[in-house]
């Protein structure tokens, strides 16, 4: 028996069905019943869209491979649809929450405060570990979770050294659990599956695609109570996620540096344009509380 949790995973599995035309649905079908009997013109023209695109979504909506894909998935991973009650609760008010998460790992950490989101270059400095030792590591000891992408940098390194000082930590993807990128990061990905929680809004066959790495950035932010950034470029996409984070109604805390290198730049005019420069761990500990 299908239920309207079910329907919205189907639902999301849907070439050209974006997460906007979903909500569209749901504002005129609480149910997400009536789309399953449109017909392709009706779907067109609901929609907007093209006759071909609008084809297409209905041949999948009756698609039964897309079936046992999920069934699939549900044996490898948790899915968490916006409906459910573990569905992390300060994703729910971001815009553009995700509808469909996919887990692996500690479900409950989602719910873990107070947490933050580390995030930076993916070329750091030599000093970089040191400059997330310095804050990362009194954060943990006060039982902070510690957020990030497990990207290359910064990312990975907040990612280790929390796990090396058995904290809590949360990696968000930007592709499906079948095709961790980067690769390199194989290895981190199981750690945090065993000792935290990886968490995507794509299936797990999805492999990963430029444009979602600016879009996993909402929910870095959006399920952190703060973020700090560590080191970003001028033209960093760290600069996204900090703009997300603004918009979110989260703190956002910068760590300066050398005006004599590039991966410094980026912070420096965030804190120009208002971020909160921080020196120590307890800078954020005392703003936050």
């Amino acid at each position: 028996m299908q239920t309207i949790r079910t329907r919205l995973i189907f639902l999301n599995r849907i070439p050209f069905l974006t997460r906007r035309m979903i909500r569209k649905i749901i504002q005129f079908d609480k149910q997400l019943l009536n789309l399953f009997s449109f017909t392709p013109s009706e779907i067109s023209e609901f929609f907007a869209i093209s006759a071909k695109k609008a084809l297409i979504i209905h041949q999948n909506l009756h698609n039964q491979q897309i079936k046992r894909l999920i069934k699939q998935d549900s044996n490898i991973c948790r899915l968490i649809t916006i409906y459910d009650k573990d569905y992390p609760p300060q994703l729910r008010h971001i815009h553009d929450a995700p509808l469909v998460l996919y887990a692996l790992g500690d479900v409950t950490l989602t719910k873990h405060t107070p947490s933050i989101s580390v995030i930076g270059t993916r070329n750091p400095t030599i000093e970089a570990p040191r400059k997330l030792l310095h804050f990362v590591s009194p954060l943990i000891e006060n039982n902070w979770l510690i957020v990030s992408g497990l990207a290359y940098g910064i990312d990975s390194l907040a990612h280790q050294i929390t796990l090396n000082h058995h904290g809590k930590t949360i990696a968000v993807l930007g592709s499906g659990f079948h095709h961790v990128y980067p690769k390199r990061n194989v290895n981190l990905f199981k750690q945090i599956i065993q000792k935290g929680l990886v968490l995507s809004e794509y299936p797990p066959e999805v492999r990963p695609q430029k444009h979602h790495f600016p879009e996993r950035n909402r929910i870095i932010s959006g399920i952190s109570n703060a973020t700090l950034v560590v080191e970003a470029t001028e033209k960093s996409g760290t600069l996204i996620t900090v703009d997300q984070a603004l918009d979110q109604g989260k703190e956002v805390y910068v760590v300066p540096g050398s005006p004599l290198v590039p991966q410094t730049v980026g912070c420096h005019k965030m804190i120009q344009d208002g971020a909160k420069l921080v020196i120590t761990a307890q800078d954020i500990e005392e703003d936050w509380y």
